[in-house]
């Protein structure tokens, strides 16, 4: 069993909460996380060998003092190199700060006016046909974008470039966002950095420095700090590895392959067959999503596992939820993830529970 701390409920799980009307309300921000449903991974397409590469690295912290649960990084933009906070999201490509001074952004809004080294891409450049779906016509002969999340939410403005400041290193001409409207964002960090593998994202615009190798160290509370590395790790001792699986029809998404869920320590009567269309990875993203099957047999096992609390009403997605009224520390069943290649994950308790409820549903429509 796994003992969850209600004093921290709040503060440690990993990912966004919008804090809407004095409540807590879920929003999964970029792709929701379940086999299948953005896009099938094929086995066939599996990461490539990576490259020796140049190395940087990048502290990351959880965004809780920001009115938000993921994990962000701090850089700067810009002639000026303003410090703007933004999330980090594997499950987008397009970056975008704040150029809204209606903004709810912690920091001020970054004013491309202001930086000697900006400038919007005109309508015809390749890094606006680029954008593809996420283009949006234009406007003063400057190209425009507009990027929709799965919640719903969304951000519009002008795609241009400028300097980013970034750990120890300086980028030339970052393509980015300047966003002049967000709708549904509650949070108060400055913008978004997109992670993803298509060629709008940090990770594309900077390979031939560093390669397209990334990686990260999340941290487990406010306070501690962790990294975000680009490049090759030069030490991989102590890590446990799975395969990557990539898509064609959707470059963007980073995907693994489930093979199993153990739940107290015992594993799930789920065939390996049930994952086989992979899982998207996405750091923008609270609830894991599993196919049907898979489900049910996670959500019977865990409610055999938390007799002794009396159950709750769902809330939103989520089904699976309990009364802790006036218990101090709850005792919860450990849920453990098993990936191809062997590799097992043993999720932190606050990964197990959101709020009152199993952070874990189903595909939509089910």
């Amino acid at each position: 069993m796994g003992i969850f701390s209600r004093a921290w409920r709040g503060d440690l799980l990993s990912g966004t909460i919008s804090k809407r009307s004095g409540q807590l309300s879920l929003r999964e921000q970029s792709s929701p996380l379940w086999p299948g449903s953005v896009v099938r991974f094929s086995t066939n397409h599996r990461g490539g060998g990576l490259q020796q590469s140049e190395e940087l690295k990048v502290p990351t912290e959880l965004g809780s003092s920001l009115d938000m649960l993921e994990y962000v990084i701090t850089v700067g933009v810009g002639s000026l190199a303003v410090q703007q906070t933004m999330t980090m999201d594997t499950g987008s490509d397009v970056s975008w700060v704040h150029c809204n001074s209606n903004s709810t952004a912690g920091s001020p809004p970054f004013d491309p006016a202001k930086s000697a080294t900006y400038a919007a891409f005109p309508c015809g450049a390749p890094a606006c046909t680029q954008l593809g779906a996420e283009a949006n016509a234009c406007s003063n002969s400057q190209c425009q974008y507009m990027v929709r999340y799965g919640d719903g939410s969304n951000t519009t403005g002008t795609y241009g470039y400028d300097t980013l400041a970034l750990g120890s290193d300086t980028v030339k001409g970052f393509q980015f966002g300047c966003s002049r409207v967000e709708e549904g964002f509650g949070d108060k960090t400055d913008g978004l950095m997109g992670l993803g593998g298509d060629a709008q994202s940090l990770i594309s615009q900077t390979a031939a420095t560093y390669g397209r190798a990334f990686s990260y160290c999340l941290p487990p509370s406010p306070g501690s700090k962790g990294f975000l590395t680009l490049g090759v790790q030069t030490s991989t001792a102590g890590f446990a590895t799975t395969g990557m699986l990539r898509s064609e029809q959707a470059p963007t998404f980073y995907g693994v392959l489930l093979q199993g869920i153990k739940v107290g320590g015992e594993q799930l009567s789920v065939a390996p067959s049930v994952f086989s269309a992979g899982s998207v990875m996405d750091s923008g993203t609270i609830i894991t999503r599993l196919p049907p099957t898979a489900y049910t047999s996670l959500k019977t096992a865990f409610k055999d596992g938390m007799k002794q609390y009396p159950t709750a009403p769902s809330r939103s997605i989520l089904d699976t939820c309990f009364d802790f009224s006036g218990q101090d520390n709850v005792s919860i069943p450990t849920v453990a993830l098993m990936f191809d290649g062997g590799a097992v994950v043993d999720l932190d308790a606050n990964g197990i529970i959101f709020g009152s409820c199993l952070a874990f549903t189903t595909e939509p429509g089910h």
